[in-house]
């Protein structure tokens, strides 16, 4: 039988007993997928090739470490690692695409030219970062999928296949990390502490 059509599992295998061919058919039958689960979270194509490499690499060494789980699907293990590096790196870099000023050419469409600008575009940065702050309050689980939701563009269907669980649990998260941030932003006591002391 010819190698390019067996299984991952059969390809894992062998590599795992020394054949480093199959290895090369699994990174060509799964990188473009893995890539773009990568993509979808850091929107920038030179760092989302880092991580592409990063997560194979990981790969081999849990592989060749014995450490392999052959309980679920190759494709989804490979792209669990690689969106649990997109988000480290995430996070790592507090970058928020939603809401970089660069690279937001038309900010100037949604305030108007005047005194109030300036005013208005310096609350609107207060807001975000006081909202980034409460987002890293969250329980880990439902921080993810928001971060994947809204800064990420992911659909649920995407965020589901990508952290293990099902839509409704995705749903559910999202759900929960929205009522939590509702009931941190209308806390009064979180601003009192910064407002009043001397």
């Amino acid at each position: 039988m010819n190698i390019v059509q067996l299984s991952d599992s059969a390809l894992v295998s062998l590599y795992i007993s020394g054949n480093e061919n199959a290895f090369e058919l699994l990174v060509n039958r799964h990188k473009n997928k893995v890539y773009t689960t990568i993509l979808l979270i850091v929107k920038d194509t030179e760092t989302a090739e880092d991580l592409l490499q990063d997560t194979f690499i990981k790969a081999i060494h849990t592989m060749k470490s014995g450490r392999y789980n052959e309980e679920g699907k190759f494709s989804s293990w490979i792209c669990r690692i690689a969106h649990n590096l997109a988000i480290d790196y995430f996070r790592k870099e507090k970058r928020n695409p939603m809401i970089n000023i660069e690279d937001n050419g038309n900010i100037f469409n949604t305030l108007s030219f005047s005194e109030e600008s300036i005013e208005a575009l310096q609350i609107k940065e207060e807001t975000h970062d006081r909202l980034r702050e409460l987002i890293q309050q969250l329980p880990e689980a439902q921080k993810e999928v928001l971060i994947m939701r809204h800064y990420a563009d992911m659909s649920f269907q995407e965020i589901a296949e990508t952290t293990g669980v099902s839509i409704n649990t995705a749903l559910g998260r999202m759900r929960y990390a929205l009522i939590n941030l509702r009931k941190k932003m209308t806390n009064p006591q979180i601003y009192d502490k910064n407002l009043y002391s001397e």
